[in-house]
């Protein structure tokens, strides 16, 4: 896997005890803190303003608030100074005036009990953040687990996505995909799970663990299709088992076959690392095992495929938004999806009523696009829905280029945010995917640095 930061943890320093804060940092100067000059700005009035009154009119009690300044900015230890500073500043202050115009001892145990409280709030403050910086990491390695990180031409597919959660501390909901390679062809799931929180999650994650084992290893896409549907009733039983109320949950999806051609590798010891089928790559924990390794530990021989054919994809959907193939001899287009039902309800059709697979022509550098309903369903201030297609057209017969994974994810997902001026009502996926052009051999196979790294933009 492509090092490089794939997600938003990736762009921040771990949280220590000392550098915490520098994750809500109001004031910076070339990358240092300096939120304490707001307490010190603070201090200097307050003494320069108690200097130049009249003699009746004293404030340099209000020292106080230099220590509740520095309480909901700066760290303890800085509180603690300020407050000291604050004390120091008012006894100096005090003793400077004729006996008849001083404050008295009243103010200066006021100004010594409210130093005491600020820098006890600042260590409330402090251990909050960091219990917060905390669960912030849980979410994003649950998020990691789930939406594993995708290296750069994939199954030989170049592709770029991006992820939204509504809920910006959750960071993680219902939406879903990934990409999977194997000996049948490349295989590509998108969707969205019913719902939101911790059981859209676990829902989630069932369904990627069954469709990385089962997307690698059985040749025909309508039985990938019939094991996702199968995984999705299991899991609703298991919630009803346990007396959750969650136990009705389904999941829209779209399912993509990308045939295989070209070169194959046999899976030996060296196909985890060469041909990059690897299930202990940190994500794919999930799946109990990795690919390419027999029950016993023992390599099992494979070919996985490379590159993926232009020409013909296959496309199950299971009751998901139609995704769109940009770019081409045809500019926008909607992709035929069929009238199959989400997972998990299938139950309500025939038994063997699972969607029909559709083959789909594909035209040379066409990109599908697939999203979620927090595209589709996103509202602007009169309560217009985000005209997707429209808009895509319309970028294109601007730049032909937006037609690449990354650039067309990185439009789509600003003009969403611009549509719904910021204020998104679901979790919102982006996901773009196209056969990879072959790279000569000596030839950089990278991208700028603005382009897709592991399967996710940049900031």
């Amino acid at each position: 896997m492509e090092p490089g930061p794939h997600g938003l943890l990736d762009r921040y320093p771990r949280a220590r005890r000392r550098d915490v804060l520098q994750r809500h940092q109001l004031l910076q100067i070339r990358g240092r803190s300096v939120t304490w000059l707001v307490p010190l700005v603070v201090l200097v009035a307050i003494t320069y303003a108690d200097f130049h009154s009249t003699g009746e009119f004293r404030i340099v009690s209000w020292c106080v608030f230099v220590a509740a300044i520095a309480a909901a900015l700066c760290g303890v230890w800085t509180t603690a100074l300020f407050a000291a500073l604050a004390l120091v500043t008012y006894a100096g202050s005090d003793a400077a005036w004729p006996s008849e115009y001083r404050e008295g001892a009243a103010d200066f145990v006021l100004v010594l009990v409210g130093g005491a409280l600020s820098v006890l709030a600042a260590a409330v403050r402090v251990r909050g953040e960091r219990r917060m910086v905390h669960m912030m990491h849980i979410a994003e390695t649950t998020r990691r687990t789930v939406l594993r990180p995708l290296p750069p031409r994939w199954g030989g597919l170049d592709h770029a996505a991006v992820y939204l959660a509504a809920d910006a501390d959750a960071r993680m909901g219902g939406d879903f995909y990934d990409i999977q390679p194997g000996p049948h062809g490349t295989r590509v799931l998108l969707g969205d799970v019913q719902g939101k929180g911790l059981g859209a999650v676990e829902a989630a994650a069932a369904l990627l663990g069954t469709f990385r084992e089962a997307a690698y290893h059985e040749a025909d896409l309508a039985t990938v299709a019939g094991r996702l549907e199968t995984r999705m009733r299991r899991h609703r039983a298991h919630a009803k088992a346990l007396g959750r109320s969650d136990g009705d949950r389904f999941a829209t999806a779209v399912l993509i076959g990308f045939p295989g051609r070209g070169t194959g590798v046999d899976a030996g010891a060296d196909a985890g690392a060469d041909a990059g089928v690897r299930g202990t790559d940190g994500v794919d924990g999930v799946d109990g095992c990795a690919d390419g390794v027999d029950a016993g530990g023992g390599p099992v021989g494979v070919e996985v495929v490379e590159e993926v054919a232009e020409g013909v994809v296959e496309i199950v959907g299971f009751g998901h938004e139609p995704g769109l193939a940009v770019g081409g001899p045809r500019g926008v287009r909607v992709l035929p999806h069929g009238e199959g039902l989400p997972l998990g309800l299938g139950e309500l059709v025939a038994r063997d009523g699972l969607p029909p697979v559709l083959r789909v022509a594909v035209d040379p550098g066409e990109t599908l696009l697939l999203v979620t309903d927090g595209v589709t369903e996103a509202r602007d201030g009169a309560g217009e829905f985000y005209p997707l297609a429209r808009e895509v057209a319309a970028a294109l017969a601007r730049d032909p280029l937006t037609a690449e994974p990354d650039r067309l994810v990185a439009f789509v997902r600003d003009g969403t945010l611009r549509h719904c001026r910021g204020r998104l009502a679901d979790d919102t996926t982006v996901f773009a995917v196209r056969p990879a052009r072959p790279v000569r051999r000596g030839s950089p196979a990278g991208r700028p640095d603005e382009g897709p790294v592991g399967g996710r933009l940049r900031s």
